[in-house]
C-alpha cells in the first residue's frame, strides 16, 4: 500500500500574546512575556505559584449562541483558533465532502473552570437540578474537539487525544497516520488549555512550578537556565490543518511544510519524571519516519518548561542524537506552558520561523545550567535557512512525542 503524503495548509492560534499567528509572532520578536501574578489566587491556601501567562477572551459572541453554549473557555479559544486555520488555508467547508473532513484537538481534561463551577454549584446541597443543561458539554474531557465539529459542521473523525502536554502532538500524529493512510482528506489538528488555580496546583503539589518569581513573573520561566525552577501555565488554542498532499497541490493551496515523521513512545519508569532514554527512542523513531538523518534538522523547537530534571533530561537526550550543532530553543519564557495546546502552538510558531528564515532565542534563558550544556542554545535571534524541523513534545505518564516537517 503507498501511504500519502501529508502538508500543513492553515494555521490558526489564540495564545497571551493574542488571537492569531501575527500576534503570537510579533510578541515573540518583541522578546515580550506573557506571564503575570495572578488576581485572587492567594485565595487557594496551599498553591504556591501565583504566577500564570493567561489568554484574553474576546470575540467570543461571534461565535453564535446556540453554539457558544456547550463550549467553556477552552473550546472558544479552539473554535477561534480552527476559523483562523481554515480561512489561512482557503477551504471554503460548504463545498467540501464533510465526512472526509474531520476534528483532532486534544487537552489535558476538560473545560478546568467549568468543572470547577459545576462542584461549586452542586456540591453545597448536592443539588443537581441548579446545574444547567450544558455544563456536561463544557466539562467533558473531548470538549474541544466535538464543540468544533459542530461548529463548523464536520462529520469526519472527530477524536480527542487525553496526554496531557503531548495532547496537540498526539493529535496531529493521528491526523498525520489517518490522511496519509487515505482515510481522511482534510483534518483540524491541535490543542487547547484554559488556565484556572486548579490546573496550576495540579503541578504545584509535585513541586514541578516556579514559585520563587511571585512578585518577578516577567523572569519565569527560565527553560535551560541554571536559575530555573519549574513551569508557568499558560492558555490558548493552536490548530493545524493537515492535508493530502496531491489535493492540496490541485487547488494551489499555500503548504507550509510537509510532514514526514513522527513517533510517539513512553518511559514505563515514573509517571511524573522525565527519562532520557526514552526521549532519545522517540527522537530517532521520527528521524527514521522521516528518513532523515540527525545532521539535516535545521532547527529543534524544545518542550523545555523550565522544570529542573525535565530539561535536564531533554538537553541530555538531544546531545546524545544531534551533539552541540543543532539550534534549540524553547518558547514557553514567552507565552508560559500552554499545556495540551502546546504542541501546536509551538509548531505554529516554529513554521512561522521556517518561514521567515529565523529562530528565535528562549526568552529568560541567560546562563545555561550545567547540566543542560552542550546543545545548540539560541541566545539571539540568528538567521538561517530552516528546511527540517523537529518539534519535541513531553508529558505526564512518561509520554514522549517527537514531530518531523520538512519545506517543499
Amino acid at each position: 500500500m503507498s501511504l500519502k503524503r501529508v502538508v500543513i495548509t492553515g494555521i490558526g492560534v489564540v495564545s497571551p500574546l493574542g488571537k492569531g499567528l501575527p500576534a503570537l509572532m510579533k510578541g515573540i520578536e518583541e522578546g515580550r512575556s506573557t506571564v503575570q501574578r495572578m488576581e485572587g489566587w492567594e485565595a487557594y491556601h496551599g498553591l504556591q505559584s501565583l504566577v500564570a501567562a493567561p489568554a484574553e477572551l474576546r470575540d467570543e459572541k461571534l461565535i453564535p449562541r446556540q453554539k457558544r453554549r456547550s463550549m467553556g473557555r477552552m473550546s472558544i479559544f479552539a473554535a477561534q483558533a480552527a476559523d483562523e486555520a481554515v480561512a489561512d488555508a482557503g477551504i471554503n467547508l460548504a463545498q467540501e465532502d464533510r465526512w472526509r473532513v474531520g476534528s483532532i484537538i486534544g487537552s489535558t481534561m476538560g473545560s478546568a473552570r467549568s468543572i470547577n463551577e459545576t462542584f461549586e454549584i452542586m456540591m453545597p446541597q448536592k443539588d443537581l437540578s441548579k446545574l444547567s443543561s450544558t455544563m456536561f458539554f463544557q466539562c467533558m474531557s473531548h470538549t474541544a474537539s466535538v464543540n468544533v465539529a459542530q461548529y463548523l459542521g464536520l462529520n469526519g473523525t472527530i477524536m480527542a487525544p487525553a496526554a496531557a502536554c503531548a495532547s496537540a502532538l498526539h493529535s496531529i500524529g493521528a491526523g498525520y497516520d489517518l490522511i496519509r493512510l487515505g482515510r481522511q482528506e482534510v483534518l483540524l489538528c491541535g490543542g487547547a488549555e484554559e488556565l484556572h488555580p486548579t490546573v496550576t496546583a495540579s503541578f504545584d503539589i509535585l513541586y514541578a512550578t516556579s514559585t520563587k518569581y511571585n512578585d518577578r513573573p516577567h523572569l519565569t520561566p527560565r527553560p535551560f537556565d541554571k536559575d530555573r525552577d519549574g513551569l508557568v501555565c499558560g492558555e490558548g488554542s493552536g490548530i493545524v490543518v493537515l492535508e493530502e498532499y496531491e489535493r492540496a497541490v490541485k487547488r494551489n493551496a499555500r503548504i507550509y511544510a510537509e510532514i514526514v515523521g513522527y513517533s510517539t513512545t513512553g518511559n514505563g519508569l515514573h509517571m511524573s519524571q522525565s527519562n532520557k532514554e526514552s526521549m532519545v527512542t522517540c527522537m530517532q523513531q521520527a528521524l527514521r519516519d522521516a528518513a532523515a538523518a540527525p545532521g539535516s534538522i535545521d532547527y529543534i523547537n524544545a518542550h523545555a518548561t523550565a522544570t529542573v530534571q525535565g530539561d535536564q533530561e531533554e538537553a541530555e537526550a538531544i546531545r546524545e542524537v544531534f551533539g552541540s550543532t543543532v539550534p534549540v530553543s524553547s518558547l514557553k519564557g514567552y507565552i508560559g506552558h500552554t499545556l495540551g495546546a502546546s504542541g501546536a502552538i509551538e509548531l505554529a510558531a516554529s513554521l512561522a520561523m521556517m518561514d521567515r528564515g529565523i529562530v528565535y532565542p528562549t526568552l529568560n534563558l541567560e546562563n545555561v545550567g550545567p547540566e543542560c550544556r552542550g546543545i545548540g542554545h539560541v541566545m539571539k535571534p540568528e538567521s538561517r535557512e530552516l528546511r527540517t524541523i523537529l518539534k519535541n513534545g513531553f508529558a505526564f505518564g512518561g509520554i514522549n512525542a517527537a514531530l518531523v516537517c520538512r519545506k517543499i
